[in-house]
């Protein structure tokens, strides 16, 4: 499917420009208004100055009223290249006086103390019209002019003003867009750099990505990978000292079977092939505990990381695994027992690696412990869950006791068939709960300690 995201210079822009245009876009509305309104008051003292200049020409002469208007004066009033120029003189006792009457009336609540401005309609063509009211000593009549005017220069002007504002905020938007598409391209040229030398590594190069030419704000993506880089890194070179350890030691069982069976097949009567059939059957034996323990610890290892810990009760799980060696412990006349002060002790964990885990202690302890000895399992709760596995056998050197949960390593010497995984598998199982294995000898009756402290209880 096609990527619909945006890219990051897109939405930087879109952040940017979509706020400086509605920015401009409100002021462009507050100086319509602002500029209509100043603009209405200018030409409005103009339209008040003809209309008082048309009071002036009201004469009372014997109790008869005349407006004497010039031709010239009037032709004056009238004249305008853009707009039309309207008068109305009239009186409330005997109506229109001079001018128009077509002139629209002031409406009736106006306020005649001061000169009243409306706006109005002559011949279908809007119009702003102004009415004051004259009074005369020489006449109780009361006089009205109205002077009325089309609105052409006012549009005009209006426009002349917002287009003068108006075009050099347009052409700083366009400058502000190209500005900043420039500065964003140039400010994002380190992540195409980084992009660049991350595609064109090889997938073997896992060394950490430079940090010279990466900005503050772009660090903490580059820890990041560092840290997955480095992480990946263990985890393979894990993998692939496990496959060559693996190798190794799945050879040897595999030389012998093969060895055997050729020796088997140049026998001719089964009493001179059941040595080598025995033999054949400690390889399989060997080559099946091997493979068995390799798969455990590739299962518990950090490569896997799909263990979901669930609560788990440890007493069932322990006094199960002990029941499964009870049968070994006796061919080996070993007492093994299990002491605990409590049947229900939560931890967070894997049920089936628990198990692996005590059974390859239990494992240890029985193979490499004293015959007709003793082996005891302690399970408490102070205040963590703490496991305890006792023996009585010859104990660990203290030389040893950092090399043991080493994968692979067996001490010099050491009895039996096993491959050196036994305690390795107990340090991973261990490390994939949070708990921690301690390692000490005892003290008066000798043998071996081994305490596992669960820390993720529930």
């Amino acid at each position: 499917m096609p990527n619909k995201s945006k890219s990051l210079k897109t939405g930087i822009l879109f952040r940017l420009i979509v706020p400086l245009i509605f920015f401009v876009a409100l002021e462009s509305v507050l100086s319509y208004f602002v500029t209509l309104h100043h603009v209405d008051k200018t030409y409005d003292r103009w339209l008040l100055d003809s209309a008082r200049s048309l009071a002036q020409e009201i004469k009372i002469k014997n109790a008869n009223v005349l407006v004497e208007l010039p031709l010239a004066a009037l032709e004056i009033f009238e004249w305008d290249d853009l707009d039309k120029t309207y008068f109305k003189i009239s009186s409330a006792g005997k109506g229109v006086i001079a001018g128009d009457n077509f002139v629209p009336d002031a409406p009736d609540s106006a306020d005649w103390s001061t000169p009243f401005f409306f706006k109005g309609d002559i011949q279908g063509e809007p119009v702003r019209v102004v009415a004051m009211q004259v009074l005369r000593k020489e006449s109780p009549d009361k006089f009205f002019v109205h002077v009325a005017e089309t609105l052409n220069k006012r549009r005009g002007m209006m426009w002349d003003i917002l287009l003068s504002d108006l075009v050099p905020q347009i052409v700083l938007i366009i400058f502000a867009y190209v500005y900043l598409l420039a500065g964003l391209k140039r400010g994002l040229q380190p992540l195409h750099t980084l992009a660049s030398e991350i595609g064109q590594r090889s997938p073997r190069d896992l060394n950490p990505i430079g940090e010279s030419h990466v900005f503050p704000e772009v660090r903490t993506l580059t820890d990041t990978i560092n840290d997955l880089l480095e992480r990946l890194s263990i985890a393979i070179t894990a993998q692939q000292r496990f496959v060559s350890n693996a190798a190794h030691q799945l050879r040897t069982p595999l030389a012998g079977l093969v060895v055997q069976a050729e020796r088997a097949l140049r026998e001719q009567d089964l009493a001179a092939m059941k040595p080598a059939l025995l033999q054949m059957q400690n390889c399989a034996d060997r080559l099946s505990h091997t493979v068995t323990q390799l798969l455990v610890l590739a299962r518990s290892g950090p490569i896997d990381g799909m263990h979901e810990l669930i609560p788990v009760n440890l007493y069932e799980v322990v006094k199960a695994t002990c029941i499964d060696w009870v049968p070994k412990a006796l061919q080996r006349h070993i007492e093994l027992s299990l002491e605990c002060s409590e049947q229900v002790i939560m931890v967070l964990g894997d049920e089936v690696l628990l198990r692996e885990m005590l059974g390859n202690l239990l494992d240890n302890a029985i193979t490499y412990g004293r015959n007709n000895g003793t082996l005891v399992v302690t399970l408490a709760r102070s205040p963590v869950a703490i496991l305890t596995i006792v023996d009585d056998g010859p104990g660990i050197p203290d030389s040893e006791k950092n090399k043991i949960f080493e994968r692979f390593y067996r001490m010099p010497n050491s009895p039996g068939n096993g491959c050196g995984l036994g305690l390795a598998i107990v340090k991973e199982i261990a490390d994939l709960h949070g708990a921690r294995v301690n390692l000490s000898d005892q003290p008066k009756s000798g043998g071996t300690r081994i305490s596992i402290l669960f820390y993720e209880s529930n």
